[in-house]
Formats: C-alpha cells, sequence, structure tokens
C-alpha cells in the first residue's frame, strides 16, 4: 500500500510537470523561439498584421509567377516546397497523379485543374483565378505565422515596464470643469461625489478602449487618487502618437470621401499593390493623391466579427465635424438587426453639420472611427436637428464607441500631467541586474547545501530548481507581468524554500541521532518538520495575498510572486523532497543517509 502512495506521488509529479512545461510552452517559444522582427510584427494590431500580410503576400506571388515564367521545368526546390501540400490536395481533388518531378510549372497548373480554357478570354480569366488563389494560400501562410506568436505573446509571462522600458502618464481629468458644464447630470447622478465618480469610471473605461484597439502592448490602466489616471504601455516608442490616442483626437470624426482622387489611386494602386506603400504604411510617392486628401482603409465586419478591409479610399483631411460636439450617446438596434450607435450633437454640432450635410448633398460622407472608414453613405439630404445615427459597428465596438462619445458629452476634459520615457537600455541593465543577483544567489545556497548537507544538499537543489521552474510557469499561466519587485520575490522566495529544507533535514538528523534506520529516520523527520513548515508559510502566504489585494504597483507584484512562490516551495519541499528520499531508500536501496559530516 506504502508503495502504491509513493508511485502515485511519482505519477503526480510527471503530472504537474507536465502542466507547467504546457504553461511555459508560449513563453519559451516568444523569448527564444521568436525574432526580435517577427515579435515587433506580432505586437501590431490586427489591421496591421492583414495589410502586412497582403502586402507579402503580393510580392511573393509576383516573384513566384516570375521565376514559373522564366522557367517553368525548374523543380520547386526549397523556398517553394511548402507550395507541394496544396498541389496534392488539388490533383487528389481532380482525381490527377501528382507530377513527379514536381516543377513550377506543373505546381501553377494545379491551381486550373477543372477548367478548360479555349478562347483568349478564357484563359485570361483561368490565370487570374490561379492568381488570386496564390494570394490566398500565401496570406493565410503568414497570417497563420504571425497570429501564432500573437497567441504566444498574450500568454506568455510578460516583462514590466523597468524591465523592457517604455512609458507611464499620468493623465489629469478635470472633475470640476465637468461638473460645471454638467449640472442638470449631477442632480440626476445623486450628486456632485457620485457624478465624479462615474465621470471616472467612464474616462478610465474611454482610454482603456481607446489604448486597447490600437493594439498597444499589455498596457496598465488604473486610477491614482480622485482624478488621475496613471498608465503604463510597455515598449511605446511613438510618443506622439500614444498621445492623440489618450487625448482622442481623430478617434471619431466625419470626412468627405473624393471619388476621383480615390479612382485614380485604386489604378495606381492595383498596377502595382506591393510598391504603394512603404514598411509604415504611408504612401511611398505622395503624389499620387491631391495634397488635400489622404487615403484611409474602408472595412466592413466579416462573419467573425473582425473588421476585414474592402479598399481603400481618398477622404478630404478637413474634418467636417468631431466627436466634440457630441451630447449624449447609446447603442441600439434598427430594424434590420444591425447594432449602431445613436447620438445627439449640442447646437453648435447640429448648426455645424446641418449646414455641412446642406452643402454637399449628393456627394459621399465618410464616417470614420480609429483611422478607419466604417460608412461611406451618400449624403441623400440636410440633416438638421442634430440626431444622428451611424451603423457599422459590432455590438463591443458600438459600446466602446458610445464610451469615447459619453465621454465628449459630459466633458471631462484629459489632460497628460507628467510623461517618463523609460530606455530599453535601462530595462536591459535592470534584466541583466535582477538576474545576476538571482544567480548569485541561487549559486551560493546550492553551495551552501553541498557543503554542510552534502548529499541531501542535491534533494535541496532540484527542489529549488523545479520550485523557480513552477513559479515561471504559473506566472505564465495567468499572463502575469514580470517587473523588478517580482524578481525580488523571486529571490526571497528562495531563500524561504531552503528554510523549508534545513528544517527538515535537522529534523532527520536529530532522529538519526537516536539510532533509527534511513527510512524511518525520513519519515519521522518530515512528519515533524510539516506543521512548522505549514504554520510559518501558511502566514506569510495571508500576508502576501492582502499586500497584493490593497497593495498597488511594485508592492503588488512583489506581492503576487511572493504568494506563488510560498505555494510552490511548499510543494517541492514536502512532496518533491520526500520523493526523491524515498526514491533512494526503495529504488536505491539505500541504507545511509548522506546529510551530515558527523552523522551517518
Amino acid at each position: 500500500m506504502e508503495k502504491t502512495g509513493k508511485r502515485w506521488r511519482f505519477v503526480i509529479l510527471l503530472v504537474v510537470l507536465g502542466i507547467c512545461l504546457a504553461f511555459l510552452r508560449p513563453t519559451i517559444n516568444w523569448y527564444f523561439r521568436t525574432s526580435e522582427a517577427d515579435q515587433k510584427l506580432a505586437l501590431q494590431s490586427l489591421e496591421k498584421i492583414k495589410e502586412y500580410s497582403v502586402q507579402q503576400a503580393a510580392k511573393d506571388v509576383k516573384a513566384l509567377e516570375a521565376d514559373a515564367a522564366a522557367n517553368p521545368s525548374a523543380p520547386l526546390g526549397e523556398k517553394y516546397q511548402w507550395l507541394s501540400k496544396s498541389v496534392k490536395k488539388n490533383c487528389k481533388e481532380y482525381k490527377k497523379s501528382i507530377p513527379e518531378p514536381l516543377t513550377l510549372g506543373a505546381a501553377l497548373s494545379s491551381f486550373s485543374l477543372g477548367r478548360v480554357a479555349k478562347s483568349d478570354e478564357e484563359k485570361k480569366n483561368v490565370a487570374s483565378s490561379i492568381h488570386a488563389r496564390l494570394l490566398e494560400l500565401y496570406q493565410n501562410r503568414y497570417r497563420e505565422k504571425v497570429l501564432a506568436d500573437k497567441r504566444n505573446y498574450t500568454n506568455s509571462v510578460k516583462l514590466g515596464l523597468d524591465l523592457s522600458g517604455g512609458m507611464n502618464i499620468i493623465v489629469r481629468a478635470d472633475l470640476d470643469a465637468a461638473v460645471k458644464n454638467n449640472e442638470q447630470s449631477v442632480a440626476a447622478a445623486g450628486g456632485e461625489a457620485a457624478f465624479k465618480s462615474r465621470a471616472m469610471e467612464q474616462a478610465i473605461d474611454t482610454l482603456k478602449s481607446r489604448i486597447d484597439r490600437f493594439g498597444l502592448t499589455e498596457p496598465v490602466i488604473r486610477q491614482q487618487g480622485e482624478d488621475r489616471v496613471y498608465i503604463e504601455i510597455p515598449g511605446a516608442e511613438q510618443s506622439d502618437a500614444i498621445n492623440t490616442i489618450i487625448m482622442g483626437k481623430g478617434i471619431l470624426n466625419f470626412r468627405l470621401v473624393d471619388d476621383e482622387a480615390t479612382n485614380q489611386f485604386l489604378q495606381a494602386y492595383y498596377s502595382n499593390p506591393d510598391a504603394t506603400f512603404d514598411e509604415n504604411g504611408k504612401l511611398v510617392n505622395p503624389d499620387m493623391v491631391p495634397s488635400d486628401v489622404e487615403i484611409v482603409g474602408y472595412y466592413t465586419k466579416d462573419s467573425y466579427g473582425l473588421d476585414e478591409f474592402v479598399q481603400y479610399m481618398a477622404v478630404k483631411k478637413e474634418v467636417a465635424l468631431d466627436g466634440r460636439y457630441v451630447k449624449s450617446a447609446e447603442v441600439s438596434r434598427d430594424q434590420m438587426g444591425q447594432t449602431g450607435v445613436d447620438f445627439t450633437l449640442d447646437g453648435d454640432g447640429a448648426e455645424i453639420f446641418a449646414n455641412f450635410t446642406g452643402d454637399h448633398v449628393g456627394e459621399r460622407l465618410a464616417v470614420i472611427s480609429d483611422n478607419k472608414i466604417k460608412s461611406a453613405a451618400t449624403i441623400k439630404t440636410k440633416i438638421a436637428g442634430g440626431r444622428v445615427r451611424i451603423d457599422g459597428f459590432g455590438l463591443e465596438e458600438a459600446q466602446n464607441l458610445q464610451k469615447v462619445l459619453q465621454t465628449a458629452w459630459l466633458e471631462v476634459p484629459l489632460s497628460v500631467e507628467s510623461q517618463q520615457v523609460i530606455g530599453a537600455e535601462l530595462g536591459e541593465k535592470t534584466i541583466h541586474d535582477g538576474l545576476m543577483a538571482l544567480a548569485i544567489g541561487l549559486i551560493a545556497i546550492f553551495a551552501f547545501m553541498l557543503l554542510y548537507y552534502k548529499g541531501a544538499g542535491i534533494n535541496a537543489i532540484v527542489a529549488q530548481i523545479l520550485n523557480l521552474y513552477i513559479l515561471f510557469a504559473v506566472l505564465s499561466a495567468f499572463n502575469l507581468t514580470l517587473t523588478l519587485p517580482s524578481i525580488a520575490g523571486m529571490i526571497l522566495t528562495v531563500g524561504m524554500a531552503v528554510d523549508a529544507n534545513v528544517i527538515i533535514f535537522e529534523r532527520i538528523k536529530e532522529e538519526l541521532r537516536l539510532g533509527k534506520s534511513r527510512g524511518a529516520a525520513i519519515e519521522a523527520g518530515f512528519e515533524g518538520a510539516a506543521w512548522a513548515i505549514w504554520d510559518s508559510n501558511i502566514t506569510t502566504f495571508i500576508a502576501a495575498m492582502f499586500l497584493s489585494k490593497l497593495g498597488t504597483g511594485s508592492i503588488q507584484g512583489f506581492a503576487v510572486s511572493l504568494a506563488i512562490g510560498v505555494a510552490s516551495s511548499v510543494f517541492t519541499a514536502l512532496f518533491v523532497s520526500r520523493l526523491m528520499f524515498d526514491v533512494g531508500t526503495e529504488a536505491f536501496k539505500k541504507k545511509t543517509t548522506s546529510i551530515s559530516w558527523r552523522v551517518k
């Protein structure tokens, strides 16, 4: 019965280690198997990733078609070998034999199986179909790779601002001005205090939705004091762009579509799509469009609820109306079930919008949100009264837009009070110093345990290594952020875990001095030390949990890593170390215990 229990302990240990490895895989893949260039790409927004996939696919298909035209009998080679899977699928679908050897010409021909072209027009259509299928294959290949990297980042241990560099920003909300400008809303909210609380909640929600939708790296956003919001964005470099997002410039506006400029641009773009935009998404040749317009993507919702790019449009740079004129906003569904946002303009906004729509009847008006065209309907008549509805949103996006508009309605002025940029070099130095401290501490502890406790010290070392392994796995499992205080908590955990091993070893030595056998001394030692270890670690765990709940910032990071470390150190000391002693007794038939220079 006792041997069965030990086997189960061994199985449990293997299961725990396997689960931890599964949790750590995204972290290992992200930090050790993903290049710096791929990391930078994966941290972009989904729209940027889609644009990248489209542009890269256009370049690669163009190169493939050129190679096939120059030498159709050339083998696929390593560069195009991945296409063989699709070629085999095409041949299997139409019950054709797979060409041997597989050449570039045969590979491209497989995408036209099932279609017979006789006239020149039909041949052109077949070539166009092959081109479209190849584009789709390449786009899928790039998208799947980048999204896999993005999932690894999402599920990995993040580096905090003090380790990765980035920005911290303090935004001040002028609540007194909000109260002054919304006297009726103050009364409806149940008093000034309740109104201010609601205004801060909406301001924080607005900032979260604005920053999150721009694909920035895991921002930390929380209220600080009564009227300030603390924002921490690791790895951010474009401070001007981030300030624009925070201040809400350009979040929602209405602009005219220039159809003539749109047609001219699309003709040039479709003839050379891979050389129209640079790597930052800006026009390579700005002179291809008039100076008073800019190119913006038009998006619709796909079947997954994501923005799907349709085409580019040229819109006037001059903003006809922006979100600051919005008085109230609400999410609703029309008779067709489409989600939209209804908002009411104030007196000035209603007059501006009425005059503008009256002057431009017959032209198209683009509704632009987050620098994406959501709608481009034709102005059929003058829109007076200040009541406006915009469609084309999913429920979640409509709710986020409503929050942005509600902030404008509440007129809570936001201003950047302070902004600090921490360079990547400082972050790298911090990581180096923190890891060096952890490594030196571990080496010193390992050396002491080996010198003082001899063979039993190996058990303590293995327990320490597994302790850190489990600690990092839990951090990865809950997508927690690693900061310098977190590393300090780990170092403290290592010391506390050694304390548990010291208590156990000293108890075993006492039992050996009484003349007990190896097995009896080990069992009595663990039983005698267990309650002392549980008591000390439970009290530490309780203190760490209170710190994690009540503390903020660095205190919270320290407390979380300490709490996780305490739990894992108890497991490794009482479970793993005990199992290693039992394996030595049962499997290796050891009669003596190497635990002291004076006690055998």
